[in-house]
């Protein structure tokens, strides 16, 4: 350490002037620090030249010129350098200057770096002779955080993790050692830090690959290729330089699940090129297509009508796939599983696995598809309706289902007739089926008419007994006849008087007294028991007129009663009975949906 203390005191004494001139009167300072100037040169961050003065203690004492030594840790020298010896030069790097105005006890060494020397020339060599853009080649030293460390010359670079490959590896760890080429994207000189990328390379070597490959391929080629990539919907194959599409579809004539079942990542496969977008560089590739389809000859093979056995092989709520042979499979819908049973899903028939008879019901060989029948490799039950059930049998069934217009009676299972409203009683004015019947209940019908071809069954209850206005009513019921009823129901025209079970008659508002009558619930009120005169009964239209103020008339002339409708218009003149037709149609209105032949 230099005694600036001492060196004050003696700098004016003559004695150690004129000896200090009389020692260096033939010293030649050139050559002992050859790079060095003045005192601007000494700047933190430099690199100088300086000879070693001593080697103790694994350090080395370097004079570079500066008015204090530095020392060196002997460790910067690698292994393989020529070690250091007393009056070699060497470079150094400046880091640090001792302050000048320092006191002795401050210490004065300059603080100097020979790692960090050779590092710099390193970098400024690398730097002088790389711009962006350029491609390096380096060996991958270490794994770090977001990537890789490459040495490229000395000069570490560093790798992100997203630039390594197009698609990023599992584990970038495998690079460990490994020699690659990149591309430098970005140098910061300020910073001494360069980013590089090898997958910018690839893309770019794939891209000019891609191009050549493109004006080569043509649609019906067979090309080899490397499954690089599977997905749920297929497997993408690099045919060298441009990946191409595998459908899960184009991979086999049969059903598969999965690409898995039929490629394995890096797997080499032989495909056949489908189809060639050039503009959006997409390439469409078939496995199947290198083998004979076999839909070729499934017209001659599977014709309309014909009778085969299969297997189930999916299940779907509209209905059942069913697989002939290897690659071909038609659809059995739900309309076609049952002549007459109610499938809500095709589970509750068949299942995945299950061996079953169908028969072809129509081939579209363009589109690949089949469409199949179960129900048609039975006797259709329809065609026995008319035989099993004639006209006028009486029948048993089971109400399935209420309608506004009716009750649908299973006869068997499948077969179902209706039974409209206007056909469930002779007397009673049904508004629904339930004042009458419930879901489920058991009933006895007759079968009023079967139309086998759109299959129905018209059914009526009340027909099982004979109609009561033919005989039984106008017997019962004469004009002039007194009898007693109860109010069931009140109108603005009149009131409504049941005579007995589901039998009503209707007492005009102008019948009920002898004076005028402004509101009928004035004279009389629902469920009063009442006495009145039966004016008219017609069979025709099936009513009864009736009324109250006639009834204590001692010489009833009854010709001038209205004959007024049940809805309170007055009726039209009587008109000869119609026939009933064959077919009614519709929800019935007045009679049987379906009616039977006139004799």
């Amino acid at each position: 350490m230099v005694n600036r203390a001492l060196i004050r005191n003696l700098e004016n004494d003559p004695d150690i002037e004129s000896m200090f001139a009389a020692a260096t009167a033939t010293f030649d300072e050139v050559g002992l620090f050859p790079e060095t100037g003045g005192a601007s040169d000494f700047d933190a961050g430099k690199i100088v030249e300086g000879r070693i003065l001593r080697v103790e203690d694994g350090m080395v004492m370097v004079d570079i010129g500066f008015k204090s030594e530095g020392s060196v840790p002997a460790e910067e020298w690698r292994e393989g350098e020529e070690p250091p010896q007393v009056g070699q030069l060497v470079s150094v790097l400046i880091q640090d200057l001792e302050d000048e105005q320092a006191g002795p006890d401050d210490g004065g060494m300059v603080r100097i770096t020979k790692t960090g020397a050779d590092r710099l020339k390193q970098w400024n060599d690398v730097i002088s002779k790389l711009k962006e853009g350029d491609p390096v080649t380096g060996t991958v030293e270490r794994k770090i955080k977001g990537g890789l460390l490459v040495d490229i010359g000395g000069v570490k670079v560093f790798l992100p993790a997203s630039q390594v490959d197009i698609r990023r590896p599992s584990d970038i760890g495998d690079y460990i050692g490994r020699t690659v080429q990149c591309e430098v994207l970005k140098i910061d000189e300020a910073r001494r830090n360069i980013v590089v990328s090898r997958r910018s390379l690839i893309e770019r070597q794939r891209e000019e690959d891609r191009e050549a490959l493109l004006k080569e391929l043509e649609v019906g080629q067979s090309r080899k290729g490397v499954v690089k990539n599977i997905a749920d919907f297929g497997a993408f194959v690099d045919l060298g330089g441009i990946d191409g599409l595998l459908h899960i579809t184009d991979m086999s004539w049969e059903r598969i699940g999965h690409p898995s079942e039929m490629v394995a990542i890096d797997q080499e496969i032989e495909v056949m090129v489908l189809h060639i977008d050039r503009e959006k560089k997409k390439i469409a590739l078939g496995l199947k297509q290198k083998g004979a389809s076999p839909w070729d000859n499934v017209e001659e093979k599977y014709p309309v009508g014909s009778n085969h056995k299969g297997s189930v092989v999916n299940v779907m709520s509209y209905g059942a796939f069913v697989k002939l042979e290897p690659g071909i499979e038609g659809l059995v819908h739900i309309s076609e599983m049952s002549w007459t049973r109610r499938v809500n899903h095709p589970s509750e028939l068949v299942n995945i696995g299950d061996e079953i008879s169908v028969v072809i019901l129509g081939v579209d060989k363009a589109g690949q598809q089949l469409s199949l029948g179960m129900k048609q490799t039975q006797e259709n039950p329809w065609t026995r309706v008319a035989e099993k059930y004639p006209v006028d049998q009486i029948v048993e069934g089971k109400v399935r289902n209420l309608t506004n217009y009716g009750a649908f009676v299973e006869l068997e299972e499948g077969i179902d007739g209706l039974l409209h409203v206007s056909d469930m009683s002779w007397t009673r004015k049904i508004s629904h089926p339930n004042e009458m019947l419930e879901k489920g209940q058991a009933v006895r019908c007759k079968i009023l008419s079967v139309d086998q071809e759109r299959r129905r069954i018209a059914l009526g209850m009340k027909q099982l007994d004979d109609d009561p206005w033919n005989s039984n009513i106008p017997a019962k019921y004469q004009p002039g006849q007194i009898v007693s009823g109860t109010v069931t129901k009140i109108t603005n025209f009149g009131v409504f008087v049941g005579l007995e079970d589901g039998l009503e008659g209707l007492l005009h508002i102008s019948e009920l007294a002898d004076h005028k009558v402004e509101n009928p619930e004035d004279v009389v009120k629902v469920g009063e028991k009442i006495e009145v005169k039966i004016l008219r009964v017609d069979t025709d239209d099936r009513k009864i007129g009736l009324s109250r103020k006639r009834v204590t008339w001692a010489e009833d002339d009854l010709s001038g009663a209205p004959n007024i409708n049940n809805d309170g218009t007055p009726a039209a003149p009587p008109k000869e009975k119609k026939a009933r037709g064959e077919l009614k149609g519709g929800l019935g209105g007045g009679g049987p949906l379906i009616a039977p032949p006139t004799p």
